[in-house]
């Protein structure tokens, strides 16, 4: 009796600071649980955890009833973290210094002569070129899911055949030049471990499992065939700081890009258009999957890798401008099949 009497003035203290009563909060949080089945460890956990959804329920609520904002947050699988304990869920930081890493003897994808020439829209999703979003989980390997989306991309365009490739093969195997696995990499680098590689094989064959086990793994290297259509001839890297480029490029087929998703709008992204303050401290990789307009206002279609709960179904759409929110445009690339 004693222990639940104080089980419930933790639980009514953790919440009076916020907004709403207790029980709103209680409530949206159970429902939380369930959803995205929370192991809890006990009473305090409990408390703790709510604690947190409620500060965060009380964030989401008051951006969105902020008229001036273009996009909208919302209620995710990470809605019971704080920022530094999802920036440690999904291991931000999992791509390397760009400027070190890119090769000055690349080819390189300029802005065309006329930019009228690009499209107005494009997307490769509805185009069929795109695999469904996946997750890497708790691994600093968004490097690899971001080779492998654009290695996806690149075969259905010439072969018309989506497979899904494997992001375990990369981060298990591919352990020279700038790539670590779990503690991160680069879409160049693992391009060209797949060009020496002889190909990638699928998802099916190897499966990934860092994002359950958080290691890297040892390479396996039997149990599988590579498709050595798949392997890049070389890779491209798209002229840096250019909009026009950028959109001529990803007309050609998805592209790898390096972002910076270390903000507290990427932890509670829902929908719309993605504008405000991002800088280009590039700590993220995803893939470009085409861009358009939304109520007027110009975005670039990310593919991330924090699964479909995220996001509007794992994408999120970030301004297409000039001013590079995020960095999209510091350092696109893409592989020749």
């Amino acid at each position: 009796m004693f222990k639940t009497a104080v089980l419930a003035c933790a639980i009514a203290a953790a919440c009076a600071a916020n907004v709403h009563p207790r029980e709103h909060y209680e409530k949206a949080f159970f429902e939380h649980i369930t959803k995205y089945n929370l192991n809890l460890k006990d009473g305090a956990d409990f408390i703790k955890r709510l604690s947190v959804f409620a500060n965060n329920f009380d964030l989401i609520e008051k951006h969105n009833a902020d008229g001036t904002q273009s996009f909208k947050m919302g209620l995710n699988r990470f809605s019971h973290l704080t920022y530094d304990e999802w920036i440690d869920e999904v291991k931000i930081g999992g791509t390397r210094i760009p400027n070190l890493r890119r090769n000055a003897d690349a080819p390189q994808h300029t802005a065309p002569a006329d930019v009228s020439a690009n499209p107005t829209s494009v997307n490769w999703v509805t185009s069929g070129a795109v695999t469904p979003v996946k997750n890497q989980g708790n691994c600093g390997s968004c490097w690899s899911f971001s080779t492998t989306g654009a290695l996806e991309g690149a075969y259905y365009i010439k072969y018309k055949d989506l497979q899904s490739f494997s992001e375990q093969q990369l981060v298990s195997c591919d352990t020279k030049g700038g790539d670590s696995g779990c503690n991160g990499g680069w879409m160049d680098d693992a391009f060209t471990f797949v060009k020496n590689n002889g190909g990638i094989t699928t998802e099916a064959q190897y499966p990934y499992t860092s994002g359950t086990t958080g290691s890297s793994g040892s390479c396996q290297t039997s149990g599988y065939t590579n498709n050595a259509n798949v392997a890049p001839k070389s890779y491209t890297d798209v002229q840096t700081g250019s909009v026009s480029a950028l959109e001529s490029a990803v007309a050609k087929q998805p592209v790898s890009i390096a972002i910076q998703a270390n903000q507290l709008a990427f932890q509670h992204y829902s929908g719309g258009v993605l504008t405000g303050t991002c800088g280009q401290r590039l700590d993220h990789g995803v893939l470009l999957a085409g861009y358009g307009e939304e109520n007027g206002t110009k975005y670039w279609l990310v593919k991330n890798s924090w699964g479909p709960s995220w996001g509007e179904d794992g994408y999120i759409k970030i301004l297409r401008s000039d001013d590079d929110l995020c960095g999209v445009l510091d350092a696109p690339s893409y592989p020749n099949l």
